[in-house]
């Protein structure tokens, strides 16, 4: 869809969705000054903020507190929905039949696999592909426990990744190996071109989000969702306004309202700004010349 949709046709927002790695955060993985301060006064409006992100609730805690964030968010890519508080409110985890297979399967090629248990990141080697989690995206240093397969028994699993930086074709292959394999017992996203992620089947943030609207009593029609990956896109189909970053996917671009500038040039501010009219800058009137008219 154009980046011209006007505001004027769209049902007034009460709740901003915010997907948070390529949209919130730049590549920099930095939340700039201004989508703070756009944020905060649309909070000051009296509109609810939602995070919905792959990553775990401990790595969001920073944007939270900046923000002044107080509504229940999804995190895990849906598989976890965390209350203000941090506790967890819904929660699902992977079948260990499954989890077997795909740590399997993936490592015997070369991946790295880490398993997401609540709050913890474990992995059987603390390798450079691993602690990519901790040094780029904020997570809890993933710890090392040996072979993943022999704690299966003692701990649930919300999510697996498998991870071969710098190798896109590879993990794409592995991707269309193990959808096959797997046969619909498991959701698989690759929201970026070197990790794969194993989900349980049917959660998605798409998903969690409809839960959560539910149980929020939020009317879809007037929810605004941002987002930049195809992970996304069950997210912006389902609210009133679904909207996508300028470094998105052209799949999730598609499927939008409304494409906003990229991550690096604060395009989650410009969006809000252009849904939402009390918040758009007030031009300001030109300053008063002291240079005397002529003739006087």
């Amino acid at each position: 869809m154009s980046s011209d949709t006007g505001s004027t046709t769209t049902p007034p927002i009460q709740t901003i969705v915010l997907d948070v790695d390529g949209t919130l955060l730049d590549s920099r993985s930095h939340l700039s000054e201004r989508n703070v301060n756009v944020l905060k006064a649309a909070l000051a409006q009296g509109v609810q903020i939602i995070l919905a992100t792959g990553k775990t609730r401990v790595s969001t805690q920073h944007i939270i507190d900046q923000i002044g964030i107080t509504t229940p968010g999804i995190y895990l890519q849906g598989v976890g929905i965390y209350g203000a508080d941090g506790a967890i409110i819904h929660q699902q985890t992977l079948d260990p039949n499954i989890a077997r297979q795909v740590i399997t399967f993936a490592e015997d090629r070369g991946f790295t696999t880490v398993a997401y248990s609540g709050r913890s990141i474990y992995t059987r080697v603390l390798n450079d592909d691993a602690r990519i989690l901790s040094d780029k995206y904020h997570e809890p240093v993933p710890e090392a426990v040996g072979p993943l397969q022999n704690r299966l028994g003692e701990i649930s699993i919300n999510k697996l990744i498998a991870i071969r930086l710098g190798d896109a074709r590879r993990t794409t292959a592995l991707r269309w190996q193990l959808n096959i394999q797997l046969d619909g017992r498991a959701n698989l996203v690759q929201a970026l071109p070197d990790m794969l992620e194993f989900l349980p089947k049917g959660a998605s943030k798409g998903a969690a989000l409809r839960v959560l609207l539910r149980d929020l009593s939020i009317n879809p029609a007037n929810v605004m969702a941002i987002g930049d990956g195809d992970n996304d896109l069950e997210m912006i189909q389902l609210v009133g306004t679904g909207v996508a970053m300028g470094n998105a996917t052209q799949k999730l671009k598609d499927a939008a309202v409304y494409v906003t500038a990229s991550h690096d040039e604060d395009g989650v501010a410009q969006a809000v700004e252009h849904f939402i009219p009390a918040l758009k800058p007030q031009p300001t009137a030109p300053a008063a010349s002291n240079t005397p008219e002529p003739g006087q």
